[in-house]
């Protein structure tokens, strides 16, 4: 069963790509907010990691699991999959509040000011249903960095 080898390899990469997306917008539109707009990123970093750490180790399950239930035809133990459904849950919430952390500081950038969920509900519904929001907001983001370059050089 190659498959069984090659998808996580691959769900390894897609998840890289989004979460180092995230962890980009996050770190780089930080830095564009005035010292009174300031989020603090301690908590997104954290939950940026927990996912991580939660897949790699999902995958490395799944992994063992499907070789034995491939080779021995046996079942893993159904109390394992109690302990993987709450962590499961954990790393889906900290995903959406990454979502929500992103898209609010990236609302935040472009406003210039205090946002609440409406002010950036459209920006969290596009990240989420990736690829066609990061398509929509990327150019946007690119847009208000160059703008940040432009205004530098003038007052240089």
């Amino acid at each position: 069963m190659v498959i069984l080898k090659i998808m996580p390899i691959m769900m390894i990469f897609v998840f890289a790509g989004y979460f180092g997306w995230f962890w980009t917008i996050a770190i780089i539109m930080q830095e564009k907010l005035t010292d009174d707009l300031k989020i603090s990123v301690k908590r997104f970093k954290t939950f940026l990691l927990i996912p991580i750490v939660y897949f790699v180790i999902f995958f490395v399950f799944i992994d063992l699991t499907m070789s034995g239930v491939i080779e021995n035809g046996t079942w893993p133990n159904p109390a394992i999959l109690a302990l993987i459904i709450p962590f499961h849950l954990f790393a889906v919430f900290c995903i959406f509040y990454c979502l929500y952390f992103v898209s609010k500081i990236f609302k935040t950038v472009e406003l210039q000011r205090k946002v609440i969920f409406p002010d950036f509900a459209g920006e969290f519904f596009m990240i989420w249903f990736l690829p066609i929001g990061i398509w929509i907001i990327q150019p946007r983001i690119n847009k208000m960095i160059e703008n940040k370059r432009n205004v530098q050089k003038e007052t240089e």
